[in-house]
């Protein structure tokens, strides 16, 4: 894979991002160059997908773009983070295309089942087994929204199931059936309350 161009630094991309909106093509162009390191990593948690790396990259390079016409500067995240939603978006639109044409395994089917019973896609094992730019660029400023939200947006149940499930706050991480034998419900209702709340607070990050 080619080298890329280093990452701009915050105030060099709000003077470009300002630029572009002011109808700048040099800036935006910059905007592009500057972030296709970010479009290599995010493409190479698919580098076992049997897909050309270089068509992946012209993919999520569209998904950059588009990031890029639409980033609102006024936003309270950076960009890097708002592109790289924009680039897995495209990546995952793509393979959903090639789906419908293409009876091979697909990243949505499921592969298996965890110790709670709940269902292992193969684009889980990809996600989850992958340190990438991604979360280099947005960990941090994610991980105070995510605080945030937590309190914004879940009802009290779903705020304590959250802690116990993935021991926030210094509470103890526990599995599905340790939290219901605790609250006294069903693992399957616990099950329930985690996949909405993480649901809310996914919807609550996308629209921020």
């Amino acid at each position: 894979m080619k080298v890329f161009l280093t990452p701009l630094t915050p105030e060099e991309e709000s003077k470009f991002l300002h630029a572009c909106q002011a109808g700048d093509p040099t800036a935006r162009n910059t905007l592009i160059e500057r972030n296709l390191r970010l479009v290599a990593h995010i493409v190479k948690k698919y580098q076992n997908s049997g897909e050309d790396l270089e068509d992946l990259i012209s993919i999520g390079t569209i998904g950059l773009i588009k990031a890029i016409d639409s980033f609102d500067p006024g936003r309270s995240i950076r960009l890097a983070t708002y592109a790289a939603r924009c680039v897995e978006n495209e990546l995952l639109m793509h393979f959903r295309k090639k789906k419908k044409t293409n009876r091979d395994v697909s990243l949505y089917e499921p592969i298996g089942t965890d110790r709670e019973g709940n269902e292992i896609h193969l684009l889980d094992i990809i996600e989850n087994n992958q340190w990438d730019m991604v979360e280099l660029y947005t960990q941090k400023e994610e991980v105070l929204q995510l605080y945030v939200y937590l309190k914004d947006c879940l009802t009290q149940r779903e705020y304590e199931i959250l802690l116990l499930r993935y021991g926030l706050f210094g509470k103890k991480e526990m599995t599905q059936q340790e939290i219901a034998k605790r609250l006294g419900i069903s693992r399957s209702y616990v099950s329930r309350i985690e996949k909405n709340a993480l649901l809310k607070l996914r919807h609550r990050f996308l629209t921020a």
